[in-house]
């Protein structure tokens, strides 16, 4: 007996486990959290949030819409991320203004195409995971489609008294946005 299995749509890593971190702090959390093309997180200690420029989670990035707003943000143990462990809750609840994400190519009438997009939400919920690496904890979420585990990373603005670089207040972190 033979049995054939399609292959087709599998993506490497598709289901890999989300790694578990624990230990995690709010006054970790506390802080300014940057990513590419202007993304900016602000955490404050009271709980309160400003988000400049932050694309939606998994399918909702495809809409395209950049949120910028204030809100809260909480960090909890509570099963609600992709893995187990802690995760961040952050909540636009008050918009302050949107932008869209520039698609090259798009046409019109192409999914790309201002015609065709889904208007940026009022208020919203991103549920961002944690990752400890060589560069401290970072902070992502999935986009696109969660099962490519396309990330987007958000990493924390550094004081000058944690990094040797220059001698400004403050040296932004590089995020990133990595497709895989």
């Amino acid at each position: 007996m033979v049995f054939a299995l399609s292959v087709s749509g599998c993506v490497p890593g598709q289901y890999a486990e989300v790694p578990a971190v624990t230990g995690v702090s709010s006054a970790e959390i506390v802080g300014t959290w940057r990513c590419i093309d202007g993304t900016a997180v602000t955490m404050r200690k009271d709980g309160t949030a400003v988000v400049k420029l932050l694309d939606g989670q998994e399918f909702d990035f495809d809409d395209q819409w950049r949120m910028s707003g204030t809100g809260t943000w909480e960090l909890t143990d509570r099963d609600i991320g992709w893995g187990d462990g802690q995760h961040v809750s952050l909540s636009v609840t008050r918009r302050t203004s949107s932008a869209w994400r520039e698609v090259k190519g798009a046409e019109e009438g192409a999914v790309g195409s201002t015609d065709l997009r889904e208007p940026t939400p009022d208020a919203y919920t991103w549920t961002l995971e944690l990752e400890r690496g060589d560069k401290g904890l970072a902070l992502y979420f999935f986009f696109s489609d969660p099962d490519n585990r396309n990330t987007y990373y958000l990493e924390k603005e550094r004081s000058t008294a944690e990094s040797s670089g220059p001698s400004s207040s403050a040296v932004p972190a590089q995020g990133m946005v990595r497709w895989k």
